[in-house]
């Protein structure tokens, strides 16, 4: 492999994050002891899934199979067996059930704060819907039992006429996605709610939080992204025009976080951002930064798989769409190299 090839950077970069969450992984498998893969092997195999845009599990293992580059990343012999693609699934779902995805972009975000490439003052927020992997036809009323499918693979299910709505309905694939739309005209689908809160230096991710696509969970989301920022100082958060709320910007000043969000002066009631917010520079800087959020989401969607994630429950969507982060700022950074600190 190649000097300048990017895995190397990566690579170093996750080796520093698995020696920290060592401890972690001992605790994990105290009483039961280590599992037949092993946690950090675990973790830089599903990097890869997410580095390389690799659809599954299985394809995943023909790749490490075969390509001596992705056998060193993971950290297997040229002779070892490659791992079947149950016993990877099985194995990884174990880390599903734990907190890991958080720790390891908590160490990500300290390793990039350590080489100043992240802010502590600046933030942005902004959320998007990801699609559920469950289709319109298992959304079945709540209220009663449905006949037996004529065809259990692909059931015919006639809707004409049927209103359907989140209080009324609920998908017996997976109970924890809604019905929604990404605006007016936009056709509805099953999905989740996946947030970002993303620093203004340089993009990096700082913290997601997924809930369910409820209406308000963007600025649910928002606020509490931003209750766990650390420290008492002042900050402030760049978002768009859906933000423009009273009871938003209100917790936000009482949270000591300046809310640098776009008017919507269409708004009954107007704007709830006035001259006091909108006169000062960082405002304006704050609305140029906040639009670099999309590059962040564009990655996940495109190059991460999440535009329609392949796992079910709200705590499994959480955490894939969790490890997806950490994965744009191991590349986010890799870029970036050891640069002299910029102002944000």
């Amino acid at each position: 492999m190649r000097k300048g090839h990017p895995l190397r950077a990566i690579r170093a970069m996750v080796d520093a994050v698995l020696d920290e969450m060592s401890p972690l992984f001992d605790a994990m498998y105290a009483t039961t002891g280590r599992p037949s893969i092993p946690p950090e092997k675990l973790l830089r195999a599903q990097l890869l899934q997410m580095l390389y845009s690799i659809r599954s599990e299985r394809l995943l293992m023909e790749e490490i199979d075969y390509s001596v580059l992705f056998r060193w990343f993971v950290g297997m012999n040229m002779d070892e067996e490659v791992w079947d693609a149950t016993t990877f699934t099985k194995n990884r779902d174990r880390l599903l059930d734990a907190d890991v995805a958080r720790e390891f972009l908590t160490h990500v975000v300290h390793q990039a704060q350590e080489k100043g490439l992240a802010s502590d003052e600046h933030f942005t927020v902004d959320g998007t819907l990801i699609e559920a992997w469950a289709s319109l036809k298992s959304f079945q009323r709540k209220d009663q039992d449905s006949p037996p499918p004529d065809d259990p693979g692909n059931p015919t299910v006639n809707f004409h006429g049927e209103k359907r709505s989140n209080q009324t309905h609920q998908s017996s694939t997976d109970p924890d996605a809604k019905l929604a739309r990404k605006g007016h005209g936009k056709e509805a689908k099953l999905s989740y709610n996946g947030n970002l809160l993303v620093e203004n230096r340089n993009g990096l991710i700082i913290n997601t939080e997924v809930l369910e696509a409820n209406g308000t969970a963007e600025r649910d989301a928002a606020l509490v992204m931003l209750e766990q920022i650390p420290g008492d100082e002042q900050v402030t958060v760049g978002a768009d025009k859906a933000y423009d709320t009273a009871d938003f910007v209100t917790e936000c000043r009482h949270m000591a976080v300046t809310p640098h969000v776009a008017q919507n002066d269409k708004r009954r009631g107007g704007s709830a951002i006035d001259a006091r917010t909108t006169r000062h520079a960082g405002y304006r800087a704050s609305q140029w930064k906040r639009k670099r959020i999309e590059e962040s989401f564009g990655w996940l969607k495109t190059i991460a798989l999440m535009r329609k994630v392949r796992h079910r429950g709200i705590f499994k969507v959480g955490w894939v769409f969790t490890f997806a982060a950490a994965a744009y700022n191991l590349v986010r950074m890799r870029n970036l190299g050891t640069p002299a600190v910029q102002s944000a």
